[in-house]
């Protein structure tokens, strides 16, 4: 802030100065005291200059929010921009006018496919538009050691991106057994980070006990992985601030909502994790959280605090969260706090955005040269793929099995047994709801395939292929039989990435995603055609459960840090057991 812009500032707040905007007679969100406050906000240079009484300021631009509803703007505290399908200011311009004006996201999907070079396209694309994103360097580049990735991401490498102004911390630390047993790069990762007085958000799936306390040690600050009231109320005895997830896979709000109280609210805040344009289309953003919690009961001042105030203090963005003299003017104009639907959207002190239709014209997402944008273009290196790679040969009729649960991404590990075929391979029978899932390393030229069976994904004929995989964002498959799973693997590969479904030899229906194998330069209602097509050709014509999001719920079968059986370009990985498994359970 310059010395002109703070007398500005002031003379304003004095009232010597008309403001540039004054929004009059709405009742204004004072998350502070936890009231509303009926009068005026004045606004300068972005910032809001004063709360006074109705007609106490004056302003070059008057808004008239009588009977409205003045809120702070809705900030998401943990968000992977990646997960949308989306370029950052395409996402932004889908967010902004559902209320959000701020957004928390880790770009660690992206810098697993590109490393350095996918977090600055990230930086670069999101520079200068009206959803303000901060950033959390990415903590786990690899994940882990158990899968084949695009970059590797040191201490050393991240020290540069921690310096950011941007960049508020170290994004979730998904090797919690790193953490726990003392290894070193992780270990410096952390000290580096709090060396830079930076923040450490955390991923503790299922942890509790000595081993909770252990990875809380390494100076975790959050978690969004808590799925029951026990998770939620035990780390937030120990201090941690719980982020209440509601995504397009993960919907853990509804069972969590039962654990606020008056008590430990503050410590709660609102995230989304992963969320896709039809989510966002059809249910909202943060304003969705919220009419969640308005729903079951919490008191919409307490839902909004989480939603803004407690968002702010749990990222230390000072400058935002509330209303007050000298913070951004980041503004939701509601007319009712039960369905927190936004009239007007300001983004520091500009309107954004009008009864759900975004007002900045800008150019097409991803149309503006980025560093990173070449390189996010070829990031496919396979090696000698085909179809005979995808026979799985068994010693065994019993199976260890990847079972889907709807609504999470925890998959349970069990024993099934299975038809082989004369040469003793795995035979589909659609009658026994198993699978083979497959992933495809794309990244080194390995030519590695990981193998194993999933149930629950419901697939009876076809093949499901797509190269957005936690985290390390290999190509997974799905299918009823090796042909149309190797099809619709080559045209991924074709593609440069993307989503692909086929069915006997044919290609149903496709969705090229060639920044990253991960994103989309075609705006957010393209990408939302797109989806609702694969999803309900998935279901009607492959067979896949109606229950799960075909897509969405595959992504997270190659994620080897969620319990309980996953897959990765390594093979089949139990995560109690932290190591591979063969796919036969003979003799167990």
């Amino acid at each position: 802030m310059t010395k002109n812009t703070l007398k500005k500032l002031i003379a304003v707040a004095a009232g010597r100065t008309p403001a540039e905007l004054v929004v009059r007679g709405g009742k204004i969100a004072d998350v502070y005291s936890g009231r509303f406050i009926e009068g005026d906000l004045a606004i300068t240079d972005g910032l809001v200059a004063a709360i006074g009484g109705t007609g106490s300021y004056q302003g070059h631009e008057t808004i008239d929010a009588a009977g409205q509803y003045v809120l702070p703007g809705f900030i998401d505290s943990h968000i992977h921009i990646e997960s949308s399908f989306l370029s950052p200011p395409e996402l932004g311009r889908l967010l902004v006018p559902r209320g959000t004006t701020t957004i928390i996201t880790d770009p660690h999907e992206v810098a697993n496919v590109a490393g350095l070079a996918g977090l600055d396209y990230m930086l670069q694309a999101s520079e200068g538009i009206a959803l303000d994103i901060k950033f959390m360097a990415p903590s786990c580049v690899p994940c882990t050691p158990f899968e084949h990735n695009g970059a590797a991401l040191d201490a050393a490498a991240l020290e540069a991106p921690l310096k950011h102004e941007r960049i508020l911390g170290l994004g979730e630390m998904m090797d919690y057994q790193g953490v726990i047993n003392e290894n070193d790069d992780v270990l410096e990762k952390i000290l580096l980070a709090l060396g830079q007085g930076k923040l450490i958000d955390g991923h503790s799936p299922g942890l509790g006990g000595r081993e909770l306390s252990a990875y809380m040690a390494g100076m975790i600050h959050t978690d969004h992985e808590c799925s029951t009231l026990e998770e939620m109320n035990r780390r937030l005895e120990m201090g941690m601030y719980v982020m209440l997830r509601q995504g397009s896979a993960c919907r853990d709000l509804r069972t969590l909502l039962p654990g606020i109280t008056s008590q430990n609210s503050r410590r709660c805040v609102l995230c989304t994790d992963d969320c896709q344009p039809r989510t966002i289309f059809e249910e909202g953003h943060i304003d969705n959280h919220l009419r969640l919690c308005v729903e079951y009961g919490l008191d919409p001042m307490t839902a909004l605090r989480m939603a803004t105030l407690n968002a702010a203090e749990c990222f230390g963005l000072k400058d935002r969260g509330g209303f007050a003299p000298g913070l951004r003017a980041d503004i939701v104009l509601v007319d009712k706090l039960r369905d927190f639907r936004a009239g007007k959207v300001f983004t520091r002190g500009k309107l954004t955005a009008r009864d759900g239709c975004f007002l900045p014209v800008s150019a097409r997402p991803c149309a503006m040269a980025h560093t990173g944008d070449t390189v996010l273009r070829a990031s496919f290196h396979v090696k000698d793929f085909s179809a005979r790679k995808l026979t799985l040969p068994l010693a065994s009729d019993q199976v260890w099995v990847i079972d889907i649960s709807p609504g999470s991404v925890v998959t349970g590990k069990v024993k099934a047994a299975v038809k082989r075929d004369s040469s003793g391979a795995f035979l589909f029978d659609p009658a026994s709801g198993i699978a083979k899932i497959a992933v495809v390393e794309r990244h080194q030229n390995t030519g590695n395939v990981g193998l194993g069976l999933i149930r629950g994904y419901g697939i009876r004929r076809g093949a499901v292929a797509i190269s957005v995989s936690h985290d390390s964002h290999n190509i997974v498959v799905v299918g009823a039989g090796d042909g149309d799973m190797a099809q619709a693997v080559e045209r991924l590969i074709a593609l440069d990435g993307g989503a692909v479904l086929v069915r006997d030899g044919a290609i149903l229906e496709e969705m090229p995603l060639p920044l990253g194998g991960l994103m989309s330069d075609q705006t957010g209602e393209w990408v939302e055609r797109k989806l609702r097509s694969l999803q309900q050709k998935a279901v009607d014509d492959l067979g896949v459960n109606e229950k799960i999001e075909p897509l969405m719920t595959l992504c997270f079968m190659s994620l080897p840090v969620i319990p309980h059986l996953k897959i990765t370009d390594m093979g089949l990985f139990d995560t109690a057991a932290f190591k591979f498994i063969p796919v036969e359970a003979k003799g167990e």
